[in-house]
């Protein structure tokens, strides 16, 4: 089996033939083989592959020779033409469900990596045919129909929106596959709302563009695909529909997640609740806002409906003025944490009410597009009900609930909950499920001892109990192209002189690279505070500051990065990973301090108190291996290519003044490092 990945990988392989330049990488090999055994062995496998391995063909490649071979020996290859059957194997052919791979990722950019540059060349130059679909979430996608009742409805539906409307109408009649990604526009979320596809508002086979419907054409891909490449958040969604006996993608028996790091975090967003003053607004103005006398019923004889809106409009107002009191009450002794029934409710009864209100004048409406967008909205005041329902009376176990509230331009008062550790949830539903879940990314690995032990963490983390490990450094040669830069003798981050210290630490090592760097922060505040105090410095000496949270959208702020000769980008939680900017334009990565999570976050905090419950240590359980995770994270934007050179700096002293320091220098690449201590 190996002498086969051999041919592909090899020198005067498949790839060494077609790719101009092509690098003989023994790390892609090996991982390349290890994924194979693990779809042939039905185990699960962690796979830590360092920068520059070339991870994506390394399981690309196994897996396009598992559902390859699913279909018998291969005469001709890439042209849909016959296997030695008889039988069509190219374009078209509906393989079995059970012999599809699916691919998950976090990042779109590695998404479209995927689907537009690596399976599209690896489809030319290996001998074997298949076929790959990118699946992206239903409401991507445009519906026609009720595209035609918003347009005969948008004086009554929208206050300002015709342009909108007409602009996604002349859109429709020429897209290729009525994507939201390729509208060229950014639509109002209400606009987009109400044409976009939607499970319990379409027809299926009844509906009269059900053969031209994009949604149904992008899932009749999908059904003949051998390959699907999608985003962890749909996977989640397929994964706990499958258990409820529906589905948003096809069968699949094979699993690789990609960015694997992320899947803890999506899985405590999607089995979490979420609940905001904004989507109760956005639920009730869908129905019929009485400032601008727009909405669905505006078009209706629906006054007790409307009545009912009135009613719960001024409810929430009351509901999320007591919410936002009790946490400026509370916020400094729980921040935010808190127990069952902490405010009334006294909304879940009158959205109950609208929604039955609601299901009477659905029953009654003759229209079968009004009937359709009225259930739409039974459904959400159903499901909001249900979430404050949930939240209120804290009904799920080792869950912690708590309140955000964000005095910006608007008022947001957030309800959420999330698990304390979301292993079971993903053990059930992904790894009891399948027999062959490979998990990838460069940061899993949160020690420097031997393969397995150093995945516990990680795997612990997502209920992974039995599974393969492989760890594999990058190809590139870091002592070389890197050289860390340490700052001794600065005070601790928690010192009150820390921050003055770290700017003229700054100001040092901008300098040396003329801007190109990053500068990574843990929170918004320190960000801030740091950004206000250097400004003008940076205006002296030419340098554009970027900084994240100031206006600017994330893409923009990359963007802009990229462009400049001289630029520092100032960022938090965001910029530590799924960021590629090779090249000079990417000289330097300074770590302001170690990325600890702030312990009093509710959250955060639960998870500590749960492992002191369980005799264990919070720090060294679950604060150290997470940070020294994400260190890697950071440590890992700043050299992307062979070529690529520069400096990460580290301002946070306890890396070499604390005893646990030593496992974030042994988490990363050998690199030469430099101890820089003040001048006595």
């Amino acid at each position: 089996m190996e002498a086969a990945l051999q041919e592909v990988f090899g020198a005067g392989g498949f790839l060494s033939r077609t790719l101009a330049s092509f690098e003989d990488r023994p790390q892609q090999l090996q991982m390349a083989c290890a994924v194979q055994q693990g779809f042939l062995n039905a185990r699960h496998l962690i796979v830590e592959a360092g920068t520059g391995v070339g991870k994506s063909f390394a399981y690309l490649v196994p897996a396009i020779e598992l559902v390859s071979k699913a279909k018998g020996p291969i005469r001709n290859f890439g042209t849909g033409k016959t296997n030695l059957n008889n039988k069509k194997v190219g374009r078209g052919k509906i393989s079995n469900g059970a012999d599809k791979v699916l691919i998950s990722t976090f990042t779109i950019t590695l998404q479209e990596q995927l689907t537009n540059k690596d399976v599209p060349f690896l489809s030319r130059c290996l001998p074997y045919q298949f076929t790959a679909a990118l699946a992206k979430g239903r409401g991507n996608y445009l519906c026609r129909r009720r595209l035609k009742f918003a347009l005969q409805r948008q004086g009554l539906l929208f206050d300002k929106a015709a342009s909108q409307l007409v602009a996604i109408n002349d859109w429709a009649n020429h897209t290729a596959d009525g994507s939201l990604s390729g509208l060229g526009f950014v639509p109002s979320t209400a606009v987009w709302d109400a044409v976009s596809s939607e499970h319990g508002n379409c027809r299926g086979r009844k509906c009269v563009h059900f053969r031209d419907c994009f949604y149904w054409r992008a899932r009749r891909q999908l059904d003949t695909a051998d390959i699907i490449v999608t985003n962890h958040a749909l996977l989640f969604s397929d994964l706990v529909l499958k258990e409820q006996g529906a589905s948003v993608l096809p069968d699949y028996r094979y699993v690789i997640i990609d960015e694997a790091q992320n899947i803890e975090h999506v899985a405590e967003e999607h089995f979490g609740i979420d609940i905001s003053n904004h989507r109760v607004t956005f639920l009730l103005n869908g129905l019929y806002n009485p400032r601008t006398h727009k909405g669905l019923l505006a078009f209706t004889e629906a006054d007790k409906a409307m009545d009912l809106i009135g009613r719960i409009t001024k409810e929430s107002g009351s509901f999320f003025r007591k919410v936002k009191s009790w946490y400026e009450n509370n916020k400094d002794e729980t921040n935010g944490r808190c127990y069952v029934n902490f405010v009334e409710d006294n909304l879940s009864g009158h959205l109950n009410n609208l929604r039955s209100e609601l299901s009477k004048l659905a029953k009654n409406t003759k229209g079968v597009d009004e009937r359709f967008e009225i259930l739409r909205f039974v459904d959400r005041c159903a499901a909001l009900a249900e979430d404050l329902d949930r939240f209120l009376l804290q009904k799920a176990k080792d869950y912690v609930y708590w309140v955000e509230v964000d005095t910006g331009r608007k008022t947001t008062i957030r309800l959420k909950s999330a698990a304390l550790n979301v292993g079971e949830d993903v053990k059930r539903c992904l790894f009891d499920r399948y027999n062959s879940v490979i998990m990838t990314s460069a940061t899993l690995s949160s020690d420097s001892m031997s393969e397995k032990s150093g995945f516990e963490f990680f795997a612990g983390r997502i209920g992974l109990e039995d599974f393969e490990a492989l760890k594999l450094g990058s190809p590139f040669d870091y002592e070389k192209q890197v050289t860390i830069y340490v700052e001794k003798d600065l005070p601790a981050p928690n010192e009150p002189d820390f921050v003055e210290a770290a700017i003229e630490a700054l100001k040092k090592y901008i300098l040396k690279t003329k801007g190109r760097a990053f500068v990574l922060f843990t929170s918004y505040e320190m960000l801030d505070d740091m950004a206000d105090k250097l400004s003008d410095w940076m205006k002296e000496n030419n340098i554009e500051l970027l900084q994240q949270g100031a206006g600017l959208d994330r893409t923009v702020l990359l963007g802009r990065f990229k462009e400049e000769d001289a630029s520092v980008l100032f960022g938090t939680d965001s910029f530590w990973q799924g960021v590629d900017v090779p090249g000079e334009a990417l000289s330097n990565v300074i770590i302001v301090r170690l990325p600890f999570a702030v312990p009093d976050k509710p959250l955060i905090a639960g998870r500590i108190e749960q492992i002191r419950q369980q005799s264990g240590n919070p720090f060294y359980d679950y604060q150290l291996p997470s940070a020294v995770l994400k260190f890697k994270q950071g440590f890992g934007r700043l050299i992307r290519t062979k070529s690529d050179t520069g400096i990460v700096v580290i301002l946070d002293s306890r890396i070499i003044n604390k005893r646990y320091g030593q496992r974030f220098l042994e988490a990363i690449p050998k690199c030469r490092t430099e101890v820089i201590a003040r001048n006595p």
